[in-house]
């Protein structure tokens, strides 16, 4: 009975950590898109939304402080807990990059674009796509979709440097065009930090099954 009400509550655990998942992949398309609509309202919501975030991060940090302490798990178990409590950490940094995301959308709300943001709404479909798979390959207790997922990070760098060189490439031409530019350049770093907090899932993920701590963002 204590087994099976340990892996009820694990299954909670779980249900818990995709429902905070979920939120801040939404958190993230909502800034991306409020910086593209320059839709201030959008943009509001998505920083007082953080405040949910954190508390569904503090939720399931006391579930799991709570299975370590009230139950003798296997060091499985351990993994799977250590790796949610992980997991939770990457999740609201990342709801944290979204509501930084959203601020700039409310400092650049009035201005024109200083070039079409093109690239800048791709990376972000390919960060939000890689915290998504994260997740599936936590569920799923799967390595091989974690190592996967890790690989699409190369392709969020590419566009980073892309987008880097580009808006350099505008200031150096146009003097008045570096406050914008510096503000896009933080959105895009955002992005990418968003990606290596899903490749750490993977890499924690990979860690729950295995045993073995790997470093993949090298």
């Amino acid at each position: 009975m204590a087994r099976q009400y340990f892996n009820s509550q694990l299954v909670d655990l779980e249900r818990e950590l995709l429902r905070m998942g979920a939120l801040v992949e939404d958190q993230l398309r909502a800034a991306v898109r409020s910086l593209t609509e320059k839709d201030s309202v959008m943009a509001r919501e998505v920083i007082a939304e953080d405040d949910r975030v954190d508390a569904m991060e503090m939720d399931i940090e006391r579930s799991c402080l709570t299975l370590l302490a009230l139950q003798q798990p296997l060091a499985s178990d351990l993994r799977i807990i250590s790796t949610a409590l992980k997991i939770i950490t990457d999740l609201e940094r990342m709801a944290d990059h979204a509501t930084d995301i959203a601020q700039i959308t409310l400092r650049l709300e009035n201005q024109a674009f200083i070039k079409p943001l093109v690239d800048i709404p791709e990376m972000a479909r390919l960060a939000s796509s890689m915290v998504r798979l994260a997740l599936n390959a936590y569920v799923h207790r799967s390595t091989d979709e974690a190592a996967t997922m890790i690989r699409l990070d190369d392709d969020v760098d590419h566009l980073y440097a892309a987008i880097f060189h580009d808006l350099i490439a505008l200031m150096q031409q146009n003097p008045s065009a570096v406050d914008q530019g510096t503000h896009l350049l933080f959105v895009a770093n955002y992005i990418e930090r968003v990606a290596d907090h899903a490749t750490n899932i993977g890499e924690w993920v990979i860690f729950m099954v295995t045993g073995e701590r790997k470093d993949m963002n090298d």
